[in-house]
């Protein structure tokens, strides 16, 4: 012909120990495939002939090193070395082929050292890095990768990215560091990907998100932290992510949400929150959601959850999908449900209390047909124990006793003088003998070493339970917001918070008592 026409070569699953050469046609050869031979390394003068080649794929082989001047000056675009046997890349390997190559895989090598300048490739888009030994990420490691759109660092061992360590990657969209052994996110080695839009850290050891840490990457829309060892989430965990529209926080063991944790996340639309320990939160109705309008899907699966109080869903407006199933549910609320327009909804308990209060359940499912999705059963009272909601009359549906405890008084907001004891209480009763246990939090913290004193008594065929906390010669860091919980059974309910505020310390002059003056005001002052 007169004009060479550019073609694929495929030499798969052969025993080739160097690059084959096909004479004249070797110039026309766009892509070369050589996937499991027995390729030991690459050197410039096997390459030379190939001098239309943009695609190399030498997956499977057995190149221990790439050194300088292993490639030519050629215009190759893609380059597939992954599942070789790599531990060694010299600076300036990639040099002649830096201003052409858009792809790079090095996957399932035995890399364990990035050496810095190694990857000046200001045109390189997509790297892939997966299955490796990198343990530590030094700064400034991919300096010089402009255009970089995706970065793959997956089941390395991961333990230390430095401050700095993906600087440069000024276009980065995507960065999945998933099965690695990172303990935290933090802004030092977050800083400058402010092109970044999806973060996937699942299966890490990530126990602590610092403050700040979204300050350089503030156009993130996916966040996956899923799998990892996160207990807590403090006010300040997602400040910055207003973009943000997707977070998996699954299968963590958090238990404590800071108040406002969510009120950041204007645009998120799903929020994976699977297996973890959050009831208290949800049953408290602390307004956990306030602020996100967006959001389209939760998912609270396996969550320890008992109640779903009526305003458990404030906030969310644009609420479709929902999902409380493995959560022993025993109670909902119909005002929690009935201003949101929910199109697929997951449920399956056989823990109800049905009584009066639920007898609008069945009725809801075949409304919004959802009889395939929920499995509600009862537990209680005992005639109705293992009916489904469904097969049930709405005469049924009685109020003729009350086992989940009812709280009938609440601890008080107090004002006190340092170095006084101080006693906060609450009362509960239930018509169930199922014996009632005590929680104390202070701002929202578990009390574990308190000192506290509960009292059960029966009265008129009720179980009357006190419990009051003992706050011994109390101290400015003794301020904060008390509340009991007070659980059986059947669930939980949460007290108001009582707000205990600590004044200066007591002077004696002459026998009579007077206040420090650069304190204001004192409500109760006893001799």
């Amino acid at each position: 012909p007169d004009k060479p026409v550019s073609r694929p070569e495929t030499l798969n699953h052969n025993e080739l120990t160097v690059l084959p050469y096909f004479g004249d046609v070797s110039s026309n050869i766009t892509s070369l495939s050589l996937v499991h031979n027995r390729i030991s390394e690459l050197s410039m003068l096997q390459l030379q002939p190939y001098v239309a080649l943009e695609s190399l794929d030498l997956t499977s082989n057995l190149i221990t090193e790439l050194k300088v001047g292993s490639f030519p000056s050629m215009q190759l675009k893609h380059l597939n070395l992954s599942n070789n046997k790599i531990s060694v890349l010299e600076p300036g390997c990639f040099e002649n082929i830096s201003s052409s190559l858009l792809v790079l895989r090095l996957n399932r090598n035995r890399l364990a050292l990035l050496p810095s300048k190694v990857f000046k490739l200001p045109q390189l888009q997509f790297l892939e890095m997966k299955r490796n030994r990198i343990k530590v990420v030094e700064s400034l490691t991919f300096k010089g990768m402009d255009s970089l759109k995706s970065l793959k660092m997956q089941r390395n061992g991961i333990t230390k990215l430095m401050d700095g360590a993906f600087f440069g990657l000024n276009s980065i969209e995507e960065l999945e560091l998933e099965h690695n052994n990172l303990t935290e996110v933090n802004k030092g080695w977050l800083y400058g990907l402010r092109m970044l839009r999806v973060l996937r850290v699942s299966h890490n050891a990530v126990g602590i998100i610092r403050p700040d840490s979204w300050e350089f990457c503030q156009k993130l829309e996916e966040l996956d932290l899923s799998h990892n060892h996160l207990t807590r989430l403090e006010e300040t965990a997602f400040i910055g992510l207003s973009l943000l529209e997707s977070l998996n926080l699954g299968e963590n063991s958090i238990s404590h949400l800071g108040e406002g944790l969510f009120s950041s996340l204007a645009s998120l639309r799903t929020l994976d929150f699977r297996n973890n320990e959050i009831s208290w939160a949800i049953e408290d109705s602390i307004g956990l959601f306030d602020g996100m309008k967006k959001l389209n899907t939760l998912i609270l699966q396996q969550n320890k959850i008992k109640s779903i109080t009526k305003k458990a869903f404030d906030g969310l407006e644009e609420l479709e999908h929902l999902d409380l199933s493995k959560n022993d549910i025993m109670s909902i609320d119909p005002e929690a449900m009935s201003h949101m327009k929910l199109k697929a909804f997951v449920l399956n308990t056989s823990s109800l209390l049905c009584d009066c209060h639920m007898s609008w359940l069945g009725s809801w499912m075949k409304e919004n047909r959802f009889l395939q999705s929920v499995s509600a059963v009862c537990a209680h009272p005992p005639p109705l124990l293992g009916h489904n909601v469904l097969s049930i009359s709405p005469e049924q549906f009685v109020c003729n006793d009350f086992p989940k405890p009812r709280l009938t008084t609440h601890p008080e907001t107090a004002v006190a003088l340092r170095g006084i004891n101080v006693t906060l209480s609450c009362v509960a009763s239930s018509s169930s003998d199922t014996p009632m246990t005590t929680a104390w939090r202070k701002d929202g913290e578990v009390l574990y070493d308190a000192e506290v004193q509960n009292y059960a008594r029966y009265q008129d065929g009720e179980l009357i339970y006190t419990t009051v906390l003992h706050l011994l010669n109390v101290n400015f860091t003794d301020e904060g917001r008390y509340q009991c919980v007070i659980s059986n059974h059947f669930g939980s309910n949460y007290s108001n918070r009582a707000r205990l505020t600590v004044n200066g310390d007591l002077m004696f002059f002459r026998g009579k008592a007077f206040v420090d003056k650069k304190y204001e005001q004192i409500n109760v002052l006893t001799l």
